[in-house]
Parts: structure tokens; sequence; C-alpha cells
């Protein structure tokens, strides 16, 4: 398998850094994307259709029609030929294409024999996956059915950018209850001034018998303490709220990377451990990059950790007055990297390697990680040697 060549975009960099700034959840996308796929084998009159994104190491399926499927390693995939180019892509007969002949939705059960893929385009070039329908029997789309498939993937990629749009507002409303709360400490301290003062009026005057004056004190203190009231309120409202929709906390964010990458463990038969650190469990962060941060990271340790090897990943988060910090950390018993590996990960320019099961590397999930660190102001820290494993560090601000 080391040996094969596999199709890698000349932008793949560029594309990769698109595909991270839509910011996808893959667990959670089918019932946006499922009448589409419905849709897709209808027109076609295919048994099967699915929608696939296609990131540094993984195919992932958002929505499917007709078959149960996930994920998959992006070698084995039919897809990553299509994301080559802005046109579509046609196999008639798997069986006779010696790419694919072998593959386990061909000679396996599924026994899979026609497909054709139209990608799903950001921008011309950008392309992040396909909308794919497949067929156990070989077949022929006619130009209207793949003029209609290319509507519908022009519509997948429309319902994506809906997607991103609607993260950033929710981003933006985040940062608006931000400020709210920090007006609200802000009043806090003039309030409790006042209410000082008029306490300590409040207690003089009842000396010198000014009723009249003591009626308005009293009002002023009333109010004060219900401005106050109303402060502690707001700033309370953090605890009672539930997360909001791009927020994880760290219970939150390990169960979504088990989930997403248990499954590529278990395949290579590494064990993947997620720990976190005790006494922040229900402190809410952004997830804004974080999924593709860690995914990168992880995916990378399993493919340089042998069957029976382990890979481990710390999630944590410490507080003071003055900031939050996210850390991050992937050990794996794998390979292990030289000094100028290590290097090139740190500059962003990790290169194309073949992992310790044959698996296709494709030089980009480190170098994105990396840009994308350096794009949220955090840090990355790299503890590795040849033979003896790796541990990657992150570090990433977070909004208190």
């Amino acid at each position: 398998m080391a040996n094969k060549s596999f199709p890698i975009p000349d932008n793949e960099l560029e594309r990769i850094i698109a595909l991270s700034n839509i910011d996808l959840d893959f667990t959670n996308l089918e019932e946006n994307f499922k009448d589409l796929t419905l849709l897709a084998t209808k027109v076609t009159g295919t048994e099967i259709s699915l929608i696939n994104i296609i990131d540094s190491f993984t195919q992932w399926t958002i929505a499917n029609q007709g078959i149960e499927l996930e994920q998959m390693p992006r070698e084995e995939s039919v897809c990553q030929y299509t994301i080559m180019s802005d046109t579509s892509f046609e196999v008639q007969d798997l069986t006779l294409d010696e790419r694919f002949s072998t593959k386990f939705y061909v000679k396996g059960p599924e026994g899979l024999r026609y497909y054709f893929g139209m990608p799903l385009k950001l921008s011309p070039g950008l392309n992040v996956g396909a909308l794919c329908v497949l067929d156990k029997e070989v077949k022929a789309l006619s130009a209207e059915k793949i003029e209609l498939l290319e509507i519908i993937a022009q519509t997948v990629v429309k319902r994506l950018k809906s997607i991103q749009a609607l993260e950033l507002l929710r981003a933006k409303l985040n940062e608006s209850n931000a400020s709210k709360k920090k007006a609200a400490h802000d009043i806090r301290g003039p309030l409790g001034g006042i209410i000082g003062l008029s306490d300590l009026i409040a207690e003089q005057g009842a000396t010198f018998d000014v009723s009249e004056f003591m009626e308005y004190i009293n009002m002023i203190n009333k109010s004060g303490r219900s401005l106050l009231d109303l402060a502690d309120e707001i700033l309370s409202e953090e605890k009672a709220q539930t997360l909001a929709e791009n927020e994880f906390n760290l219970p939150l964010f390990k169960d979504k990377l088990l989930k997403l990458y248990q499954p590529q463990a278990k395949f290579k038969n590494v064990d993947l451990e997620i720990s976190l650190n005790a006494g922040h469990e229900s402190v809410p962060f952004s997830k804004n990059k974080l999924l593709q941060i860690a995914g990168n990271l992880i995916s990378n340790a399993i493919k340089f950790t042998a069957a029976g090897g382990k890979v481990s990943v710390h999630l944590g988060l410490s507080l003071s007055t003055t900031e939050k910090l996210l850390t991050i950390t992937v050990t794996d018993t794998g390979v292990g990297l030289d000094t100028a590996v290590i290097q090139q990960v740190l500059a962003g320019k990790a290169q194309t390697t073949i992992g310790t099961g044959g698996e296709r590397g494709y030089g980009f999930g480190l170098s994105l990680v990396s840009h994308l660190v350096e794009s949220l102001n955090g840090l990355i820290s790299v503890n590795s040697a040849p033979g003896k494993g790796t541990a990657f560090e992150v570090v990433l601000p977070q909004s208190l």
C-alpha cells in the first residue's frame, strides 16, 4: 500500500484551511443534509448516496442514504479523486478499476460497482468533499440527471456556508453576552459605593430627624440595592445557562473526540484514552477550531502508532482572575520524530510520510494544526525522539 500513489490537490493546504474555517462538527450534521441524499438517489435511480467531507486524514460521511457509513481513511475512498478537479468523476465499473477493485466496499458484501461523484466547491478550486451516488449495478447517468446532481451539490455547499454563518452569529451573540457581563462587573463597584454612602447618611440623618431627607435616602438605598441585585443576577446567569451551540465543556469535548476517533483507533488496534483534569468540568469554552486541532493531532498519533500501541489525550482547563487556558495534550507510543521533523512541524511545514500501517500521510494535517493554533494566539510544543513516541501540547487562551 505504501508504494501506491494517491491524489493530492496542488492547493491542499489552502483547501484544508478553507475547510477548517467552516469548523464542522461531523457528528451533528445528518439532519441538515439527509433530504439531499434521498433526493440524489431519487434523481439518479441509484441505491446509495453519500455526502462526504475530506480532511487531512479522513473521509467523513455527514449524511447517507442506502448504506450506513460514518468515516473511512482518506486513501481508501473514491471521492479523493473527485476533489481533484471542479468537474465530476465517474467510474462505471469499480471491479474493473485497479484503484478500487480490492476495496472493502467493492469486494465485500456491499459489492458496489458504479460510482458518480460531484465535487463540493466552496469556490473554484477549493473542493472540500463530494456528493456521490453508488450502485451495485453498472449504470450510466444522462446529461439531465448529471445537471440535477450538480444542483444538489450546489445546495449542499450553500447549506455548509449557512451553517458557518450561523456559527459566526452565535459567536457574536456570545461576545455580546460577554460585554453584558463586563458591564455588570463595571457597575457593581459604583453601586456598592452609593449604597455604602447612603447607609452612612441614613444612619447619621436619623439622629437629626430629617424625615424628608431620610425618605429620599431610603429610596436611593432601595433603588441601589435593586440594581446591585440585578447585576448579581446577570453575573450568575453563566452558572444557570446550558452550553451554547458554539461552546464545549471538558466532558462534551471528550465525548465528541471519542465518537469521532475511537473507530480509527479500533480499526488499527490502537488503544485511545482520553482523560480530563478535575475541577472545571462544567466551565464552558469556545469550540472554535478545537475539533480540527485535536482531531488532526489524534489522527496523526494513530497513524504513527503500531497495532497494540496507545494514544493518550489529556484535556485541561486552568482558570485565574486574568486568564482561562485550555490545554490539549496528545501522547503516543509510536515511531517518534527527530529534531528536524519537529522543527518542520512547528514551522507549519510538515512533510508527507507513511504511517506504521502503510497509511498515506498527506503532510498537511500538522501544518494545519500549526496554522490554526497560531490564528487563535495559542502555543504548540512537541516532545519526541525516534523510537520513543511523541507528545504534542497545545495551549489555547479562552475568553473569560
